[in-house]
């Protein structure tokens, strides 16, 4: 498969443009986070931790390999590429992300005057949960999902909304202030867990389909439309092959493919979801054993 994708070329394959966007982005927050924190607020003790750092350029780099690398061109040739891209953009990297800002930088965002208000109302447990399962099971419905892949604007769009509705769907478990982190551990797993349970049906449907659902995966006409979207359209034009459609590259059938995809969406979304359930109950055990800690015995007057 390898092989046959190099007929895309280099900027299919390793978007060097997006490439040098992440460096930029990189050396943003290191000089922010860094040498020129305190043009912005930050003082000398703000400094991120390691682990900050980590979150952060790991995030980076992940945001690359799906959107950049080509799991990005695969993506529009296999539903199986497209979920794993999409677990990794949904629900990897909006935490890691969060947890690489330092506070200092969130407390300036959640308490702008104008922001506040809004970010309030859309981190409600409530909203926020609705708001980020509703909006990922409209997407696969197919005629959006379709339509998300007929031009690049739209492609921006729909994508940009699903991360901001996956930020805003973590900030009341992970950030530390207390208009947005309202919930005790418990309702917080609960949170979660009902988070996985509303993400079922749309994978539901991608795994129970017995005919192919998206024409951008199926039909020629639409498969070209879709990959044009990270192909050059010179590149694209000037392929001396005939395409005629994903199954070229692809070593599965569509329908395959398609209900390989949703097994691995829920997968990857129950790994992640489980992981975020088990820190939060050692956090919660492990503050409660501090609270209990029974103070130290008097010494007997006797002995």
């Amino acid at each position: 498969m390898w092989l046959e994708l190099q007929i895309f070329g280099l900027r299919a394959l390793w978007s060097p443009y997006f490439l040098t966007l992440i460096v930029i982005l990189g050396i943003i927050y290191y000089l922010i986070t860094g040498p020129y924190r305190h043009k912005f607020g930050g003082a000398e003790q703000n400094t991120p931790t390691v682990k900050q750092h980590a979150f952060i350029y790991l995030g980076l780099f992940l945001l690359y390999i799906v959107k950049g690398s080509p799991i990005d061109l695969l993506s529009h040739i296999m539903l199986t590429a497209h979920m794993v891209q999409m677990a990794i953009f949904l629900l990897l990297f909006p935490i890691l992300i969060i947890k690489g800002i330092p506070v200092w930088i969130w407390e300036k965002v959640v308490y702008h005057r104008v922001l506040k208000p809004v970010i309030l109302l859309l981190t409600k447990p409530l909203v926020s949960l609705l708001l980020f399962n509703g909006l990922f099971s409209i997407y696969h419905i197919p005629v959006i999902f379709d339509f998300s892949k007929s031009a690049p604007v739209w492609h921006f769009v729909i994508h940009g909304i699903l991360l901001l509705a996956a930020f805003n769907v973590f900030l009341p478990l992970l950030l530390p202030f207390k208009e947005i982190n309202t919930m005790t551990p418990l309702l917080k797993i609960a949170y979660i867990f009902a988070n996985g349970v509303l993400i079922t049906p749309a994978c539901v449907l991608i795994i129970f389909a017995s005919d192919p659902i998206y024409a951008a995966y199926s039909q020629d006409g639409a498969w070209i439309q879709s990959l044009a979207l990270c192909v050059p359209g010179d590149i694209l034009s000037g392929i001396s092959v005939s395409l005629s459609g994903p199954e070229m590259f692809s070593p599965l059938s569509t329908v395959i493919d398609q209900q390989l995809g949703g097994i691995i969406m829920k997968t990857l979304q129950e790994i992640v979801y489980i992981g975020l359930m088990v820190k939060i109950f050692f956090s919660w055990s492990n503050a409660r054993s501090r609270e209990i800690d029974p103070l130290p015995a008097e010494p007997n007057q006797y002995s």
